[in-house]
């Protein structure tokens, strides 16, 4: 009876565990990486607005937090500094923070003076990247400095630092450096002492994805010119296909792995699908389907049953069937400019524009369907919004607001 009464309560706290930890958005597009949301209550009637609970001036940037149990950790510039913040989840109020002097952001990017890539959060660190590419590793219970780097000091791209650092396999992972000169760095992330580099490229403004093909674990990498895939363990190039930009367009989406494929899309060049595949030692991607009319410029689309929905660079939503590449709908109604984040919540999908209008809209291949269009913030929005049970998360260009559904 003891037993099993035992394993009962086992049972349930695992149930509780787990869905917690099911509710963590640890990085850049989520736990799974994929901008997949898990344990959002999704309301069966959407509510004209949404309730406001808590709002923070949390300085200037682009970063998306991250939220791990119940710690919210920002990245965000306020003043001469760049800042890691750490916040009860709950109430906003400030756990601990971390700072440092940083470059000004100048030229044509001056209007996004604050960091664009995301914290990453495991093994008990926080990693960022800077807009000038200092990665710093800290300690996620006091913000301890563990260990700061610049191995690029004074270059950058053209319009600062966009990527977000990885967190694998012990590994901390960014693409450091500027045009011509860059190196895609793992670092130990304990130590920092590099593990490897690949120098073939400067970076883009895309943040890498992890995939398995032929039994190899590879970080793919959107460079300056090209994809590429590099084994994880060593950082040897695996596989590279030319992706040069043209005129006003970058390689700013993250590859999105489906399998052993690789969907890639940059404005002015389409959408592609990559199969990578291994003959003996040697690996190579194999263009499986183009779609050249179809493009994203600054979002990152979402896979979901098969079919790739994302903002157009022209800023219309739309809908791409991944097994012919062939668009299936896209939408009449201009969504801001080409900025958005677009999240698989489950039984509905969402976009979050530079408009900060929240669209819930239905996975529906044949035909866009929207449900709702909710506003979130005053001021523009590039972050992702982070959902958790009944809470919304948003950061817009200097203020972190927490919302509830009701």
């Amino acid at each position: 009876m003891m037993r099993a009464l035992y394993l009962i309560m086992a049972g349930l706290l695992l149930l509780v565990v787990s869905g917690a930890l099911a509710q963590d958005w640890p990085w850049w597009r989520g736990a799974g990486g994929d901008a997949k949301v898990a344990g959002f209550a999704v309301p069966a009637e959407w509510p004209a607005a949404f309730a406001r609970q808590w709002q923070v001036a949390a300085g200037a940037g682009d970063a998306t937090p991250a939220l791990v149990g119940d710690k919210l950790y920002v990245f965000t510039r306020q003043g001469d500094e760049e800042i890691t913040l750490c916040l009860n989840a709950a109430d906003g109020t400030e756990v601990w923070r971390d700072k440092y002097a940083a470059p000004a952001v100048t030229g044509a990017a001056a209007q996004h003076p604050g960091p664009r890539g995301s914290p990453a959060v495991a093994e008990g660190k926080v990693v960022t990247l800077g807009v000038a590419g200092i990665l710093s590793c800290l300690n996620a219970a006091d913000g301890k400095v563990i260990w700061r780097k610049d191995e690029f000091p004074g270059l950058y791209p053209r319009f600062f630092t966009g990527l977000s650092p990885v967190i694998v396999d012990g590994m901390a992972i960014a693409h450091l450096g500027g045009a011509n000169n860059g190196a895609l760095t793992a670092f130990d992330l304990a130590s920092g002492e590099v593990k490897w580099k690949w120098a073939g490229e400067g970076p883009a403004y895309s943040t890498p994805a992890l995939l398995t093909a032929g039994g190899v674990k590879q970080l793919v990498a959107m460079t300056e010119k090209s994809v590429v895939g590099v084994a994880l363990a060593d950082g040897k190039l695996l596989w590279q296909l030319p992706f040069p930009t043209t005129g006003m367009a970058y390689n700013a989406a993250t590859p999105i792995i489906d399998g052993d494929r690789v969907i890639i899309t940059g404005q002015g060049r389409g959408t592609r699908a990559l199969r990578i595949a291994k003959e003996g030692d040697a690996f190579s991607a194999v263009e499986l389907w183009a779609n050249p009319e179809m493009a994203v410029q600054f979002n990152t689309p979402v896979l979901k049953d098969g079919y790739l929905y994302g903002l157009s660079e022209r800023g219309y939503l739309f809908c791409l069937d991944t097994a012919t590449g062939q668009t299936t709908w896209t939408d009449t109604v201009r969504r801001g400019r080409n900025f958005a984040a677009i999240l698989d919540a489950g039984p509905v999908l969402l976009a979050l524009p530079d408009n900060s209008t929240l669209i819930a809209f239905a996975p529906n291949h044949a035909a866009y369907t929207e449900l709702a269009q909710i506003k979130i913030a005053d001021k523009p929005t590039y972050a992702y919004p982070v959902l958790a049970g009944k809470r919304i998360f948003v950061k817009d260009q200097d203020t972190l607001t927490m919302w509830t559904v009701e």
